[in-house]
């Protein structure tokens, strides 16, 4: 067998082995969250338009940088173009083909899409308390079989939850299933695609969930979530 062969087998077990860990932990998990806002929410949910515009981009209501209020934003954050999220930014994309929660139905989706900068790679490291030298350390990574930083897992396939926010409505993760296939470099260009795939009764969906690395033209991340659509409170 050739070094390069052997280099990637190598490579293959051992994204089949951080699939079958990161299943199982996250299905784990699910099951906590389930068991959680199950006893937090109602079972049914009120039905309310939430805007007009079914392909709309996150920079199509533009405010002066920094005029935006919420902790956390970017110099580029910009008024939210719909109702279910608190503010957008310059660099985000996303278009949905349904507008009203009454109306979800099988084969609705949302893509979201935004650049994975080492500026969120650092700021998850911070918030999350993963500092693996893996994603922060260039010449620790150039020695890894990846020959290179990558973005972590879980911030890749955080894309799949900004997606679902922008499902009309407001929306509850209940479970996510997930496979990891292959790594994101830093500063790629990444999308989330959801698609609903069940109507499971109860304002509850059932949604396939697909992440790519644009850059490198590949499926990164495959699942199916579950979430409950939620009304509005009455004054939002």
């Amino acid at each position: 067998m050739s070094q390069q062969n052997s280099g990637e087998t190598e490579f293959s077990a051992m994204t089949d082995a951080w699939s079958a860990m990161t299943r199982s932990f996250i299905r784990t998990t699910a099951a906590a969250n389930r068991a959680a806002v199950s006893a937090m929410v109602p079972t049914t949910g009120m039905d309310r338009s939430d805007d007009d515009d079914s392909s709309l981009s996150d920079s199509d209501d533009q405010l002066p940088n920094g005029s935006a209020g919420a902790t956390g934003e970017s110099a580029d954050a910009i008024s939210a173009p719909i109702q279910s999220v608190d503010y957008s930014d310059l660099d985000w994309d996303f278009e949905r083909t349904v507008d009203d929660p009454a109306h979800i139905s099988v084969g609705d989706t949302v893509t979201f899409e935004k650049t994975l900068t080492d500026e969120d790679v650092r700021a998850f490291a911070h918030s999350s308390g993963d500092t693996n030298r893996l994603h922060l350390d260039d010449e620790f990574a150039a020695e890894t079989r990846f020959g290179k930083r990558i973005v972590h897992g879980t911030l890749v396939s955080g894309l799949i939850s900004a997606a679902l926010a922008r499902l009309p409505g407001l929306t509850i993760y209940l479970s996510q299933d997930l496979e990891f296939r292959g790594p994101v470099g830093i500063d790629d260009r990444v999308s989330a695609r959801v698609e609903v795939v069940d109507a499971l009764g109860n304002d509850q969906y059932r949604l396939e969930t697909l992440v790519r690395d644009e850059d490198a033209d590949e499926t990164v991340v495959e699942g199916e979530a579950v979430v409950l659509i939620d009304g509005f409170p009455a004054n939002s």
